[in-house]
């Protein structure tokens, strides 16, 4: 009985295909729809949300709808136009739009036709290798090779994909074998830093979200790794890290905000911490944390490329940096000679970072400096409209 609900379920994708291939024969594309999706339908976020912005204020006569993961639908703002991730609705949507956006890969079996306008945004300017140029796949359910000849598959259906700057323009274009126009215009989701950095925006958003006004802001912003999974899809997070030490050395001071990966965002306790930390991982927007916060502690996550357009201080919690970088998933560069900010191992070590660091008068160092024009120096608050207008006028 299991081995006929096994083929059963297995058939399910394949008739699905064919449906999504038939349909698309028939259905007329609009030109002015556009499907958008973050994080696998996870989020209403990122670079796809700061595009979908830009065109809801700009070009009103288009039609917007984003694709949710049903899990996730109730999390939505109801002034957002949604369909649910892999419904029939969705299938039809997704063969009536002329324009897909994401910020992620969709699934290898959804075609794609030359009458589709896909723009992949990604996520983040790559410190770890990424794709094709990486030695060593240790995510579960895949291997090395497989798992590059999946991700280029993907990659051949972009049409456009977006790029943060000259360096991330020449990994793309290797590691995702990218032939097709890259637009090299600074990354929409920065947008939001460059124009909403006030006061008054800070202001409103820490009262909104209920933090204390008389306490400086540590967010904590880590990605996941690649071999720390409860099966393939279900990831764990072991942060190494003595929050209830924390509290008592920072409390009075500080309270600290923890933004964890989309993928084990669900996976984590904060007992012993309560009042110190808080837990904003179901938090979409991460710029608002950005603005909020008085410093960044991260690991190897591409959020320090982002958040050093604010020129505030960022510190670098990474106590297994040899494994990640020697055997997870290797970097682009040397992060102990370039990052901009000190590496830190052990919570002791962090702590007296912290407390040591002028986060009111923080003057941005020579380092620093080197790092923002190199990484940052197309964010001037325009990027979305320059994808728009490059795109969607284009076409």
């Amino acid at each position: 009985m299991l081995s006929i609900v096994k083929k059963i379920k297995s058939l399910v994708p394949i008739a699905y295909k064919y449906l999504f291939v038939l349909l698309g024969k028939f259905i007329i594309k609009n030109p002015k729809m556009v499907i958008f999706e973050s994080f696998l339908g996870k989020q209403i976020s990122d670079n796809p949300k700061a595009i979908y912005d830009y065109l809801a204020e700009n070009y009103p006569n288009y039609v917007l709808i984003w694709s949710v993961d049903n899990r996730f639908v109730q999390e939505v703002d109801k002034n957002i136009r949604t369909v649910k991730r892999f419904s029939i609705k969705w299938l039809f949507y997704m063969n009536r739009a002329k324009y897909w956006v994401s910020n992620s890969r969709m699934p290898l079996w959804i075609p794609k036709s030359n009458r589709t306008v896909y723009l992949q945004t990604w996520h983040g300017t790559p410190l770890k290798k990424l794709a094709a140029d990486m030695n060593e796949v240790h995510m579960p359910g895949t291997n090395t090779e497989k798992y590059k000849r999946n991700f280029l598959k993907e990659s051949q259906k972009w049409d456009y994909l977006i790029s943060p700057n000259a360096y991330s323009t020449e990994i793309f274009k290797r590691a995702f074998e990218f032939d097709r126009e890259i637009l090299e215009t600074g990354y929409p989701r920065n947008d939001y830093l460059i124009n909403s950095n006030t006061p008054l925006r800070i202001h409103e958003i820490k009262k909104r979200m209920g933090l204390p006004l008389n306490k400086k802001i540590i967010l904590y912003a880590p990605t996941w790794r690649d071999n720390q999974y409860h099966k393939k899809g279900e990831y764990k997070f072991d942060y190494e890290m003595d929050f209830e030490k924390m509290k008592d050395r920072l409390g009075d001071q500080y309270i600290l905000l923890l933004r964890l990966h989309y993928l084990v965002r669900e996976n984590i306790s904060i007992e012993g911490a309560e009042g110190f930390v808080y837990d904003c991982s179901l938090h979409e927007d991460i710029r608002e944390l950005y603005l909020v916060s008085d410093l960044l502690v991260t690991d190897y996550s591409s959020v320090f490329f982002d958040y050093a357009n604010l020129k505030k201080p960022i510190i670098f919690y990474v106590h297994d940096l040899e494994e990640y970088r020697d055997k997870l998933r290797g970097f682009y560069f040397d992060l102990e000679l370039d990052a901009p900010g000190p590496l830190v191992k052990t919570t002791e070590e962090l702590v007296n970072e912290i407390t040591s660091t002028d986060t009111d008068g923080h003057k941005v160092r020579a380092s620093e400096e080197s790092f923002y024009m190199k990484y940052c120096y197309l964010e001037d608050g325009n990027a979305s409209r320059r994808v728009v207008e490059h795109i969607f006028k284009k076409e």
